[in-house]
């Protein structure tokens, strides 16, 4: 797994950040028996750079704790039986197949682990976990989906000792 990550903000996570979402990232491929070796991009940033790749992306004018961009379209979610191997899908340097794109504000991670009283690496993994989970095309829209992913995500950080507290 490639996982390039930048970051572009001056306000500091002091946890180790490239470990934690390296161990998230990796733990959900083997949760979603990814069956490729994959790469993505995280950019950690600000609540402006964010804010405004909400606006232009979404038409949502305010900042955000995450975005997810993913690459590939699925019929079902977690369904990798679409991909083909002699796709446009995969880096043809790496032969990696091309997940997508996390953005996560370093000052939501902050802001959000105070406000539900957990650590500073429990609130980046779960936007970590989240995040993957919609890269690998699941999402929230709909309360039974909102269910089913939610579960995928405590599964995922307790896999990872993430826990609550």
């Amino acid at each position: 797994m490639t996982v390039n990550i930048e970051y572009e903000t001056e306000k500091e996570l002091n946890i180790p950040y490239e470990e934690i979402i390296n161990k998230v990232i990796n733990e959900a491929a083997d949760y979603a028996e990814l069956p490729y070796e994959a790469e993505l991009n995280v950019l950690l940033t600000d609540n402006e750079s964010i804010h405004q790749i909400n606006l232009e992306t979404r038409e949502m004018d305010r900042p955000t704790d995450v975005l997810s961009f993913p690459a590939l379209e699925y019929n079902e979610p977690g369904d990798f039986s679409i991909i083909s191997e002699d796709s446009y899908d995969f880096n043809p340097d790496t032969g990696e197949l091309m997940l997508g794109d996390i953005v996560i504000s370093v000052e939501k991670v902050i802001e959000q682990a105070n406000a539900y009283g957990h650590s500073e690496e429990r609130e980046l993994g779960f936007l970590v976990a989240h995040s993957m989970l919609h890269l690998f095309g699941y999402d929230h829209m709909e309360e039974d989906e909102r269910i089913v992913m939610e579960k995928k995500q405590e599964e995922i950080l307790a896999r990872c000792n993430i826990l609550r507290g």
